[in-house]
């Protein structure tokens, strides 16, 4: 499939500056350790957020943002019960 399927201009890659991927994991550590000698550009190393979330933050090749995440604080856990 190629990227005129979906219109011209559409699709460019290392254009994106406005969208945030985000990700929910069992643990933002671990993923992190996992993903290090993959990620070329990090954003933020493992860090708690005042909300409640610990995260981190990179750019994939394209230039997207990725956030990967987990609820820590109790009322972080509780805002995300029963999602998946």
């Amino acid at each position: 499939m190629s990227k005129e399927n979906f219109g011209a201009g559409s699709a460019v890659a290392a254009d994106n500056h406005t969208v945030i991927i985000e990700f929910r994991v069992h643990d933002v550590d671990a993923e992190y350790e996992r993903l290090k000698s993959f990620v070329d550009e990090w954003v933020k190393e493992p860090t708690t957020m005042p909300w409640g979330n610990r995260t981190v933050l990179f750019r994939d090749p394209d230039g997207n943002l990725v956030n990967l995440f987990t609820p820590m604080t109790e009322e972080a856990i509780k805002r995300f019960s029963g999602r998946r």
